[in-house]
């Protein structure tokens, strides 16, 4: 029996509009030649969109495809959203300008505009995306469904606000447990339904030579000065458990010097910290599964400081939906146009 390699991948082509009506939902492939590798191509919508894929295929009423985006996760559309035409002849002008390269070549300038946009609003769940302007938010289930609650930051007054404010307070590691903040209400507008929840805080990233600073100072009489600041990468983070009391709920202090220690201290859920790629978010996941109750997520800035604007919220499976919670949705590439040049 002659011995056939098998390829890497076989990509799928389209036939003329004439023969898929003749065929109906008949497969369409596209032949490779022995020993061809993986191949980026677009598939193209109707809208005039496109995916970045690796191979698909038609079968029935939809295409399946590789994505190049998402790590060759295998996704499907409905045939009746692609623009078949408009991808093979897409495929027809890339194999003409080929001339004998082994794969698709795009632009440097796209490419990196592509995997930018992908950093900045990455996929955290099945069509869920991290946003980007909200500052910290949560991955919650509800009924099953993944979701993403906006977390609002509070320093214990009425003011709510989903900007990444820094309010520094120092804590004196020789003295007793004291309250920090007080927040008014006995629950936080925000509820989670599971107990392994995790937590996303956005990075400011508009200046590219931005060092992780950190949060610094700021005088008043009071000691509560407040700037809309940069989160900085080294700060840690934790979950304080808050005493719940009549209409308020309670932060208290706690010692800065055994986090990470084989200590445990009451009150205290000690995290894990991780950068995303691109280093657009900070992705924050608590040790340790959380009871039902009451929690505020807290910044340590350093081995004395934390910032006492929290982002307060409830574990309690049986609340009610998050209002303005961000649901999962199926995304489309945006077109990408070459930069064109100032006169």
């Amino acid at each position: 029996m002659k011995y056939v390699p098998i390829c890497t991948l076989i990509a799928l082509s389209l036939l003329p509009c004439a023969l898929l009506h003749a065929q109906g939902s008949a497969p369409l492939q596209r032949e490779t030649s022995p020993g061809e590798g993986l191949r980026r191509t677009r598939l193209y919508l109707k809208d005039g969109t496109f995916q970045v894929v690796l191979s698909y295929t038609i079968k029935g009423d939809y295409v399946y495809y590789l994505s190049a985006e998402r790590g060759a996760q295998q996704e499907a559309i409905p045939v009746r959203l692609v623009d078949l035409d408009a991808t093979h002849q897409w495929e027809q002008r890339a194999d003409a300008q080929r001339n004998g390269i082994p794969a698709v070549q795009i632009d440097p300038e796209l490419a990196k505009e592509e995997a930018d946009r992908a950093a900045r609003t990455p996929e955290v769940s099945k069509d869920l995306h991290l946003p980007e302007s909200d500052s910290v938010l949560a991955l919650d289930t509800y009924h099953g469904q993944p979701q993403l609650a906006i977390l609002q930051q509070t320093d214990g007054e009425l003011n709510r606000q989903t900007a990444h404010n820094i309010l520094r307070q120092t804590i004196n590691p020789l003295s007793h447990a004291h309250q920090l903040i007080e927040i008014k209400g006995q629950s936080a507008p925000v509820q989670l339904h599971v107990n392994d929840p995790e937590f996303y805080v956005r990075m400011d990233d508009e200046d590219p030579t931005y060092n992780g600073g950190g949060a610094f100072h700021v005088d008043t009489d009071n000691n509560r000065g407040r700037k809309v600041d940069t989160p900085s990468p080294r700060s840690q983070y934790v979950i304080v458990a808050v005493d719940v009391r009549r209409d308020v709920r309670v932060v208290t202090s706690f010692s800065i010097g055994l986090l990470g220690s084989a200590k445990q201290q009451a009150d205290i859920v000690e995290t894990t910290t991780s950068s995303l790629p691109g280093g657009h978010w900070l992705k924050i996941v608590p040790r340790q599964p959380l009871r039902m109750g009451e929690y505020a997520l807290m910044e340590v800035i350093d081995e004395k400081t934390v910032n006492t604007g929290v982002w307060d919220f409830g574990v309690h499976p049986m609340a009610p939906a998050n209002r303005d919670a961000i649901l999962p949705e199926a995304r489309r590439a945006p077109v990408l146009a070459p930069r064109r040049s100032v006169p």
